[in-house]
């Protein structure tokens, strides 16, 4: 291949020319260059745009409700919750409402070898180990008057945790190989799905450490919690799919019964994968309960045994019209309003309960509940 196609197809070429006969600090100059081109597209496409947090039930309703308290303000967050749950999304979240002028940088702590992670975070300096032939600053820098987000940070290696926890308490770095102080204007947000009180008490986190980056929790409860999420976010995912692939989906009334039945033990990730898979799968955009993948198919003939007792029930004495006939809309509308009122009555008055209850979403729930007005305070 010559080298003016070499630079069309490989863009990184173009940063710079090799000379032969090929020497060690050359190439190590040009993997240094590629490496920081890397990162910066990397950062880059951390903007996905999907920052918007889904959920109607009580438990998003609070997080909301702290990412509007916290955004604005420097105070270091810990995010906790399940793999899946949503975590990166809350912290992107808290800079897009935060104000600040830099870029959101994210590192993944338990996915950056140990002997590597020093050098990712704080950057190194020429000749700081083989293969530095230049100087490079590392991702607390690059996030200057940003946000760094430290996911998995219950992943940190016990020597790692004693430098953080120094920045966290100076606000300045060292690069590796360097002795000079490096400020870092940055807002510090982490996250972990372990249990760290745990660690702490197994003796594999440090509890001062801990204490810096809970200034401010925020906790994310499993889908399994908050099935009246399910239909939002099902929607959500639907219009992502019809916008990427033009693909739409329907689901009908069992299937979506199934969907929140199920324990989703990969939370929201699990989900929005399974959306991107029926999206490929149902080219005529329809899913029924039979259609959903193991385990969830498994539940499918539970539900269909359920409803062939119902099927096979004696049926009543059909109801005879007055002589001057009905407002049948009204009549079903009443029906409906005091079906509604007494399963929430069986539920105590939660609205999550008496949905599973009626069969149907606690959003269309809401949705009646507002549209009768029965008094409720939802």
């Amino acid at each position: 291949m010559l080298l003016g196609e070499a630079k069309q197809q490989f863009p990184w070429a173009r940063i710079h020319s090799l000379a032969y006969p090929l020497r060690l600090d050359a190439l190590g100059e040009v993997l240094e260059k590629i490496h920081a081109l890397h990162g910066v597209v990397h950062d880059d496409d951390l903007r996905t745009g999907y920052g918007r947090l889904i959920g109607d039930s009580q438990e998003m309703q609070l997080v909301k409700h702290l990412v509007n308290k916290v955004a604005s303000s420097p105070a270091t967050v810990l995010i906790t919750g399940e793999s899946g749950t949503g975590k990166e999304i809350v912290a992107r979240r808290i800079h897009d409402l935060s104000g600040r002028a830099g870029p959101f940088v994210a590192v993944n702590c338990g996915a950056i070898p140990e002997h590597l992670l020093e050098s990712e975070l704080f950057g190194h300096e020429r000749g700081a180990f083989t293969g530095a032939v230049n100087a490079r600053a590392g991702r607390f820098e690059r996030a200057k008057g940003g946000t760094f987000f430290l996911d998995e940070i219950g992943d940190m290696p016990a020597v790692m945790q004693v430098k953080l926890l120094r920045v966290l308490e100076e606000r300045v770095i060292e690069r590796v190989g360097g002795a000079k102080s490096i400020p870092v204007d940055v807002r510090l947000v982490a996250a972990t799905h372990r249990d760290l009180p745990r660690r702490i008490a197994e003796g594999r986190f440090r509890e001062d450490l801990y204490y810096r980056l809970s200034v401010f929790p925020i906790e994310i409860a499993p889908l399994r919690e908050r099935p009246g999420d399910i239909e939002l976010l099902i929607d959500e995912f639907i219009r992502r799919s019809r916008d990427k692939q033009k693909v739409t989906l329907r689901f009908s009334d069992h299937a979506m019964r199934l969907l929140e039945q199920y324990a989703w033990p990969g939370n929201v990730r699990e989900l929005a994968n399974l959306i991107e898979r029926l999206a490929v799968t149902r080219t005529n955009g329809v899913v029924n309960a039979r259609d959903l993948p193991w385990p969830l198919a498994e539940k499918c003939d539970q539900l269909a045994d359920v409803v062939d007792v119902v099927d096979t029930a004696p049926q009543t004495t059909p109801v005879a019209l007055p002589a001057d006939g009905i407002d049948l809309k009204l009549y079903l509308a009443e029906i409906e309003r005091d079906m509604i009122e007494c399963a929430l009555s069986d539920a105590n008055g939660v609205v999550q309960h008496a949905a599973r209850r009626l069969g149907i979403g606690r959003t269309t729930l809401v949705e009646k509940i507002r549209r009768y007005k029965i008094k409720h305070p939802i």
